[in-house]
């Protein structure tokens, strides 16, 4: 019984829910990124360079053949464009983060710059001085 407290212990506090929340919205920010770099910028590159399709890209090691029995064996390929393309993907990511970090950096030290206005005492401490201050009459 006392391993199921300590896991809830470790599960509900706040890093592994920060964590979790974190992975979630990566997951939805990578589907958004590769559909970017795959419907946006991948499509004006491979007019650039001729309508090709990086995905497609691939040296072929071994051709496709048939064996005894009349089934097809794939072919052996190494495909370097889904390399590209993966290299492409990584580098928007890393950018986009790059970003983002730079902006949350630049308004922590906007925050840190800016004087902190004094804050309000507390109720309980006015009624304080003003009790004190009577006493002093």
């Amino acid at each position: 019984m006392g391993m199921l407290k300590e896991f809830k212990e470790f599960a509900v506090k706040g890093n592994v829910i920060d964590l979790a929340v974190g992975v979630i919205i990566g997951g939805a920010f990578g589907k958004i990124v590769a559909s970017f770099v795959n419907d946006i910028v991948m499509p004006p590159i491979g007019l650039l360079v001729g309508g090709m399709d990086f995905k497609k890209l691939n040296l072929v090691l071994k051709p496709e053949e048939l064996d005894a029995a009349g089934e097809t064996i794939a072919a052996v390929t190494l495909n370097y464009g889904a390399f590209i393309q993966n290299v492409v993907d990584f580098a928007i990511v890393a950018f986009v983060i790059f970003l983002a970090i730079k902006g949350i950096n630049s308004m922590k030290r906007k925050e840190e710059e800016a004087p902190a206005a004094p804050a309000a005492p507390p109720k309980s401490e006015v009624l304080l001085e003003e009790i004190r201050d009577l006493l002093k009459k």
